[in-house]
């Protein structure tokens, strides 16, 4: 290995460290005191519910964990969004996870905390999955109601997609392990069965102060709706259970009858190993972004016995399109080459950028993976499509076009990968967040955003310096420096994985080394989900 690689290895291993560090940091929640005051009422912690809850043989497909990174630090911030999602197995049986940490806020709802648990509706909609609420939150985060509660896309929608996965069939468990107030009380009780812990679990629709102040009323929280009374009185709640452990003993229980569910048919056979030693993807990944690399070198370090087979491999260079396993499942992989190659007509084309060619190929290999049943991997480290005056008249609108028309109606389940560089309609066509990607995912090193920060801060500062001469202010060298590094700084915020992640446009942030357990977690989980309409395209200009 050469100097280069050794370089790129400790790059990417010390993002990899600073990854872990950051996970351990949120999965701490609002802290460690507050942890312990969980404790003395009794209580598990929302990462203990799950750790007791969950197969203790099976993997944990984490959702969200940075959502809320970096935000509403003025309200003292929301770690993971003061709520746990995932993907797990419960006595075999995959299901999606839903526990609200109390020990953040006392579980209260802020905008990022409803969009996150929408996510995890979404996932559980569109992969048939069954879905467990582990409810203890104290209700809408009064201060930050504004935007929260009227907007479709706020906590109403969540009882509205209650009632609509019962109606799809999607089984839904609720335990009401703490607080369960106002609107926050339809979740449980609008699920197909709910269960409630004595002493702790209580659930109404307004709490004792608030029916003092409205009718006048004097009652105590437990008898207005604890375990005793929406078991014994209400019949609100199905049982009533001594502690969270019983309470968690039962939905195990639940899922141990449960039959089995319809399947997609995606193929698979028996999991390999890839030949290539994966930990050299942290070598094989140049620190430099901009510094070209082949992308078929990560593709065989992710896929089984690193085999892959290429679709018209001499045409369209720029795109790599192919069929693989990961796991043992059959995927078809579309990703950017990142490094320079030679066109049809000799040209050199640039590692990263998408061209006519590269995009009429994709489109018919995704047609052609709807047609077989097969899966799409996409793996971004895109700059975008091929401009200038070459590339219009050649077409590159109606054939960048065509490829996103077949991904956007692609049938089959998309799953996504920023490796890199996600810019402009790059990310776009690459199945980025608004394309519906199953599950999308980025590695420590993605970048995304319009453009480049070193693009985007150039372009950005001869609007402000044409602003300012246009008010008839002269602009100095070193006033310019300064305001082009004050730009760039605000730009690459905004261009860190970290910042995408708490803003839930990617699921989660990962060590290259665990991309082979998404795919193979997501596969399995989509499985579950029968494909329903046929692929049709629409029409396309040819």
């Amino acid at each position: 290995m050469d100097i280069s690689f050794n370089k790129n290895e400790d790059a990417l291993k010390l993002l990899c460290t600073q990854l872990r560090q950051k996970i351990h940091k949120v999965s701490l929640g609002g802290g460690e005191s507050r942890m312990k005051a969980q404790h003395e009422k009794g209580k598990l912690t929302a990462r203990e519910r799950l750790k007791y809850l969950l197969d203790a043989d099976s993997e944990f497909l984490e959702i969200g964990a940075f959502a809320g990174e970096g935000m509403y630090q003025e309200h003292g911030g929301c770690p993971s969004g003061g709520v746990i999602t995932g993907i797990g197995c419960v006595k075999g049986r995959q299901c999606v996870v839903v526990a609200n940490d109390a020990t953040v806020k006392a579980g209260a709802w802020f905008p990022i905390t409803a969009k996150k648990n929408l996510r995890a509706q979404e996932i559980s909609i569109e992969n048939r999955l069954p879905i467990i609420y582990l409810v203890d939150s104290a209700g809408v985060y009064l201060p930050l109601q504004d935007e929260i509660f009227p907007d479709k896309e706020h906590f109403g929608r969540i009882f509205r997609n209650n009632a609509v996965m019962s109606a799809m069939g999607i089984v839904q468990l609720s335990a009401i392990m703490g607080s369960c107030v106002a609107g926050g009380a339809y979740l449980p009780i609008m699920s197909d069965e709910a269960m409630i812990v004595e002493g702790t679990g209580s659930i109404f629709l307004a709490g004792s102060y608030l029916v003092k102040a409205a009718i006048g009323e004097t009652i105590d929280n437990e008898s207005l709706g604890g375990a005793t009374t929406h078991s014994e009185i209400s019949g609100v709640t199905d049982y009533k259970f001594s502690t969270d452990q019983e309470c968690l003993d039962h939905i195990r229980n639940i899922f141990d009858k449960m039959g089995e569910p319809a399947k997609a048919g995606f193929n698979r056979t028996a999991p390999a190993l890839p030949q290539a030693n994966p930990e050299e993807i942290y070598g094989l990944l140049p620190e430099d972004r901009v510094k070209p690399y082949d992308m078929l070198e990560i593709i065989k370090r992710l896929v089984d016995n690193s085999e892959f087979e290429p679709y018209k491999d001499l045409y369209g260079k720029t795109l790599l399109c192919g069929l693989a396993r990961v796991d043992g499942w059959a995927v078809g992989i579309v990703a950017n080459q990142r490094k320079i190659v030679k066109s049809k007509k000799g040209e050199m084309q640039m590692g990263g950028v998408i061209y006519s060619d590269s995009a009429d190929k994709a489109a018919r290999f995704i047609m052609n993976c709807n047609q077989k049943k097969i899966p799409l991997i996409f793996l971004q480290d895109v700059s975008g499509f091929m401009v200038g005056s070459k590339a219009e008249h050649g077409g590159i609108i109606k054939d960048g076009a065509k490829m996103v028309n077949a991904m956007a109606n692609s049938v089959v389940p998309k799953f996504t990968f920023i490796i890199g560089n996600s810019y402009g309609a790059g990310n776009y066509a690459m199945c980025g967040k608004a394309y519906d990607p199953r599950l999308i995912f980025a590695w420590p090193t993605a970048q995304i955003a319009v453009m480049s920060g070193a693009a985007a801060a150039n372009t950005l500062l001869q609007i402000q310096v044409a602003s300012l001469k246009a008010k008839g202010e002269e602009i100095t060298p070193g006033a310019e420096h300064q305001l082009l590094t004050q730009i760039t700084e605000t730009y690459n915020t905004q261009l860190s994985p970290y910042y995408a992640a708490a803003r839930l446009w990617v699921d989660g942030i990962i060590d290259p080394l665990e991309t082979r357990k998404v795919i193979s977690m997501g596969i399995q989980a989509a499985n579950h989900a029968p494909l329903e309409k046929p692929f049709n395209v629409g029409i396309i200009q040819t």
